[in-house]
């Protein structure tokens, strides 16, 4: 939470995609949702199939450059493997980038074992807002987000689907993990398994997608607290996690930020 004489911020971290049975919320965080004046989530709209469609079309797929052309023989395999396992083939995931073909295989995989996007924590609250009648904002748009990790190098692209296929079938435990960390309260181990993860895996996907991100939305915070009202902010946990978090960020800037826990 950040306050300031005439402002009050509720910062909450969510978990994209969850299981059904999973339990999270608390009395807490409904008096925190219900006295915000607006809503800020990633993005306003988080079904904008139509801002997703032509992004995708334009830096989804390299025809011209395969994934066969870019992987060894060995890694081949693996992504065969993998996309039989979701009932596709590699030859069908050939023509997408290596971004659009890591994103394709986590999300099949992880939804396979039970984790929905209708069940994570910014479809449920954006539902609850919309409820409400009161404005919903983004900090980001649909487009903007897909450009984030559609424009990193070529290698950074192959350093996640290279990842992706090596940790493919322990996908669903990993997330697992993630979602015990974050239903505790664990924000080191959140930490851990998000930001140190990404880092290790490509040092260039952590600078995009979670400290120049971070560093935006700090600012439109910094920004915000120059207004007035009451604002419910949600972004995904690991963008509150670690020394580049946005908590982090705001300290830096002379904004104190108070934890609030049942």
């Amino acid at each position: 939470m950040v306050k300031d004489a005439d402002s009050t911020l509720y910062l909450f971290g969510t978990v994209h995609v969850l299981k059904p049975e999973t339990p999270w919320g608390s009395a807490k965080l409904d008096r925190a949702f219900a006295a915000a004046d607006e809503y800020w989530f990633e993005i306003a709209d988080l079904n904008d199939v139509a801002g997703a469609v032509p992004i995708i079309q334009s830096k989804g797929v390299s025809p011209d450059r395969p994934l066969s052309s870019l992987l060894t023989a060995e890694e081949q395999a693996d992504l065969d493997a993998a996309a039989r396992s979701i009932g596709a083939t590699a030859a069908q995931l050939d023509p997408l980038r290596p971004w659009f073909a890591a994103l394709q295989l986590a999300m099949a995989s992880i939804t396979k074992a039970g984790y929905l996007p209708q069940n994570g924590g910014d479809q449920v609250l954006h539902a609850r807002a919309a409820a409400t009648g009161k404005p919903i904002k983004g900090l980001e748009t649909m487009p903007q987000q897909i450009g984030f990790i559609a424009d990193m190098s070529e290698g950074a692209q192959l350093a996640m689907l290279r990842s992706g296929l090596k940790e493919f079938d322990q996908a669903p435990e990993f997330l697992g993990r993630m979602v015990g960390a974050w239903s505790t309260g664990d924000v080191d181990g959140l930490d851990v398994l998000i930001g140190q993860e990404m880092k290790a895996e490509s040092p260039e996907m952590y600078e995009v997608m979670l400290t120049r991100r971070n560093a935006d939305w700090t600012n439109q915070i910094v920004t915000l607290l120059e207004g007035s009202g009451t604002a419910f902010i949600s972004v995904g946990a690991g963008h509150l996690a670690g020394a580049d978090s946005v908590q982090a960020m705001l300290a830096k800037r002379g904004v104190t930020v108070e934890e609030v826990r049942d």
